[in-house]
């Protein structure tokens, strides 16, 4: 049975009471990218690793890790960016990556502002809430594929990681609205959320840190009924958009590759 695994990374603060009307702070948005751990291991990670030795000298030893926020500051190690013509081939090559790996994405977003004003008592976690719609999501992708799979996110260490683990335990204990808890045993290889640092230098979560942020804003367009972003993040948004997103047999992204909460 083919195993995949599901690499989360999250936009925006999970803090209810950093919610507000200000739309840096209104929204927190995760992410899920689902691939089989076969072809990441004999394709996906080489494919990265040869991008960043390419552009920006990784070596075994100390390897390069992709982050989007260094990548568009072209901070260190990334300086080679700031020449126009390297960056010029280096954004071609990533939308090439990014378009011809295989992969599927779920992304989930949370409007906490109109989650406080709806739910005046009960106040479901933010984070559980976005992290329960995405898993549920992927054992329902999963059951397609008949399938096995497991769900592997940054460590941000500390009390972050506890409760990323809190959270995840509850759901696989307890199910969500919509997977009961014996599909979430069936399914999932673990019961446990796998943690991982940027060190570990684990090609899906760069691969989930590079387009978090660009499907966050185009869940957030669509939601709003505009058109996708402008820029870099627009083309990568494209990209999910015609063939990334998880979608229903009749083609249908909303409510599956892309959900609004609440």
């Amino acid at each position: 049975m083919t195993k995949y695994r599901l690499y989360i990374d999250e936009v925006g603060s999970a803090d209810l009471n950093a919610s507000s009307q200000n739309p840096n702070h209104r929204y927190l948005s995760l992410t899920g990218l689902i691939m089989d751990l076969d072809y990441v291991d004999k394709h996906v990670a080489p494919s990265i690793e040869k991008l960043k030795r390419e552009y920006f000298g990784s070596h075994v030893d100390e390897p390069v890790i992709l982050h989007r926020r260094e990548l568009v500051q072209k901070k260190f190690p990334f300086q080679a960016l700031k020449d126009d013509l390297a960056a010029l081939c280096f954004d071609g090559d990533l939308l090439g990556l990014l378009d011809s790996i295989d992969y599927t994405v779920l992304t989930v977003v949370i409007d906490k502002f109109e989650h406080q004003q709806r739910y005046t008592v009960w106040r479901y976690d933010p984070y559980h809430y976005c992290l329960s719609v995405v898993v549920e999501r992927f054992i329902q992708w999963l059951v397609r594929k008949a399938a096995v799979g497991d769900v592997m996110a940054e460590s941000r260490g500390g009390g972050e990681d506890k409760r990323l683990k809190k959270s995840f335990a509850k759901l696989y204990n307890e199910g969500s609205n919509y997977v009961g808890k014996e599909s979430f045993a069936q399914y999932l290889t673990s019961k446990q959320l796998k943690l991982k640092t940027k060190a570990n230098n684990i090609a899906g979560l760069q691969m989930a840190d590079l387009i978090a942020h660009p499907s966050f804003k185009a869940t957030l367009a669509r939601q709003q009924n505009q058109a996708l972003p402008s820029g870099f993040g627009g083309l990568i948004a494209r990209i999910l958009e015609e063939k990334k997103y998880d979608r229903s047999p009749t083609g249908k992204v909303r409510g599956w590759g892309q959900k609004w909460l609440p």
